[in-house]
């Protein structure tokens, strides 16, 4: 696909490294055009020899506040996808793909956006930051892959005080449990995360996708394991009161009262 073809992101490139940014600003909600967008873009630079490295970013406020739960189903899906897929079929593309990826995190990555974040290899954040797995504040089952990535990038335990409590992180606070690599002011997030990216291009190029394969060995199918089984979980509590008042409570701004059913 050439560059200008994109609906929802636009890339460009800056010697051996590329930037995809999303540009559904101020929030960014994923949706499956969109990831699948990303997912072409990756799939189009793993075809290319002089990119080395890819910043992951978005314009506006936030690098991705989930799921726009007003114009779309809790999963993400727009209603009427171009392309015809389910989001989760358009995120595990994500992880096939084979160059390193940088993802300057700013403003809030929540839901799925925290999940499209950990899918990067490294992320830069800031103070301003908020990341959270909200899924079960919402009475809904985490998704995007993140029961599999996320006790993989911060381990069982701190993966499973995120999904429990939903509670939202700081950039500190993201960085003291390894979930950031790097936290600076925030109109410094997307130039380190791009000179971090060049770094990353300086080194062999042949040598880093293939250290990256083994490394990243096994997680596109983990990811693949893993989405089917949130699908799975998603799918039913969709259905549930408890989801309808989270969802509810979250639009009022107002803490949930669930009554399990």
């Amino acid at each position: 696909m050439a560059h200008g073809a994109y609906e929802h992101i636009a890339v460009w490139e800056t010697g051996h490294v590329a930037t995809i940014e999303v540009r559904r600003g101020p929030n960014n909600f994923v949706d499956t055009d969109m990831v699948g967008e990303i997912a072409d873009a990756l799939e189009e630079y793993d075809r290319t020899t002089h990119i080395r490295a890819i910043v992951l970013c978005a314009e506006g406020k936030h690098f991705c506040a989930g799921a726009d739960f007003a114009s779309r189903g809790p999963d993400g899906v727009a209603r009427a996808p171009k392309r015809g897929r389910h989001l989760y079929k358009e995120a595990q593309r994500l992880w096939k793909t084979g160059k390193p990826i940088v993802a300057a995190v700013q403003g809030a990555a929540i839901g799925a956006g925290a999940g499209l974040a950990v899918m990067a290899d490294f992320r830069v954040a800031c103070p301003e930051a908020r990341i959270s797995t909200n899924f079960t504040r919402l009475g809904y089952h985490p998704g995007f892959g993140l029961t599999y990535t996320l006790p993989r990038l911060i381990g069982e335990q701190q993966a499973a005080m995120m999904m429990y409590t939903g509670r939202r992180l700081t950039g500190e606070d993201a960085l003291k449990i390894g979930l950031v690599d790097y936290c600076v002011p925030l109109d410094q997030v997307r130039a380190r995360a791009t000179e971090l990216a060049a770094e990353i291009a300086g080194s062999a190029p042949l040598s880093i996708v293939a250290t990256r394969e083994t490394l990243r060995r096994g997680m596109a199918e983990g990811v693949a394991r893993a989405t089917e089984r949130e699908f799975e979980e998603q799918d039913w509590l969709r259905g549930t009161a408890d989801f309808k008042e989270g969802t509810k409570a979250m639009g009022e701004r107002r803490p949930p009262d669930f009554q399990a059913r």
